[in-house]
């Protein structure tokens, strides 16, 4: 089903005169274990997103979510001149497209990290479907104008509201203060009417404050020190419902900030890490993109 679902999203784009862009890591490519598998995959995707189709790989901190079968981005090369021995080698990309949406991956390697905030600015408002831009953390903050949310913290309400789990009158502790999720996050819970706590790293106890919460959202990440387990059994007790944004890596295997078995043996609900809240925030990216288009195209209104 997921794939038909991105079968028929990509065909739309490109009946559209969108552009169609393929990332090479593993949550997007599936079970490609190897580059004959991975190069099949890619065909089959240039034959959906036709001429303007472009391609994106990298590596993730060295994480491993990079699809099987290419190390980082020095194997891309590899997979074209693997294309082009077909005759399937998609067309050169220097050509800039007029593309309806632009968004950033983020953390940003540590190199770059102290520009964060200027790249952010340099991305078109209109086209922002992450919520980067000032202008779209201002229309977070004010509940006013076209901006886009960042789009996990979206996916956080969109789940709430999926499974009925109204924010208004409820006390929801959001840990992390990050522009990605927790202040995004905090802002849209204010707007549903809940009573919001932000703890973060000079927070003296966390636990004591997560005990109070009808609603924890988690989200310290990959760039926090000690995150992996840093939720856990302590800082949660029945009938509350925990969303585990964070995707942090404990030397095998991909997983959140909460003490998973621990912390699901007590709570209400808590979001799985892989397969949470990161699918959701895929459906909300894709929500954005199509507005975006509509907007840039005059059949969104305002």
């Amino acid at each position: 089903h997921r794939r038909n679902l991105t079968d028929d999203m990509f065909r739309a784009i490109r009946d559209s005169g969108g552009v169609v862009g393929l990332n090479l890591y593993r949550p997007f490519v599936g079970p490609a274990g190897t580059m004959e598998e991975l190069v099949a995959h890619v065909e089959h995707f240039l034959e959906l997103g036709g001429e303007k189709a472009l391609c994106l790989g990298g590596d993730l901190d060295g994480c491993g979510t990079l699809a099987a079968g290419m190390q980082g981005v020095q194997d891309m090369p590899r997979l074209w001149q693997a294309l082009a021995d077909r005759g399937t080698a998609p067309a050169e990309t220097a050509d800039i497209y007029d593309m309806f949406t632009a968004a950033m991956l983020r953390p940003l390697p540590p190199h770059l990290r102290g520009e964060e905030s200027a790249l952010c600015a340099r991305l078109a408002p209109d086209k922002d479907v992450d919520g980067m831009t000032p202008e779209s953390a201002a229309a977070v903050f004010t509940g006013q104008g076209r901006g886009f949310a960042p789009c996990t913290a979206q996916a956080c309400m969109a789940l709430l509201r999926h499974y009925g789990i109204a924010p208004c009158g409820r006390h929801a502790v959001v840990i992390g203060r990050s522009p990605v999720v927790g202040r995004p996050v905090s802002m849209l819970l204010l707007r549903e009417n809940a009573t919001v706590t932000v703890c973060h790293t000079k927070t003296p106890d966390t636990a004591a404050l997560t005990h109070q919460a009808d609603i924890i959202i988690t989200a310290l990440g990959p760039t926090a020190a000690g995150a992996v387990n840093s939720l856990t059994a302590a800082h949660v007790r029945p009938g509350q419902t925990v969303l585990d944004v964070s995707i942090n890596w404990n030397g095998t295997a991909l997983c959140g900030d909460a003490d998973f078995p621990a912390v699901s043996s007590i709570v209400d609900a808590i979001t799985p890490v892989p397969g949470g809240v990161g699918a959701v925030t895929s459906a909300v990216l894709m929500a954005h993109t199509v507005r975006a288009a509509e907007y840039l195209t005059g059949e969104g209104g305002t």
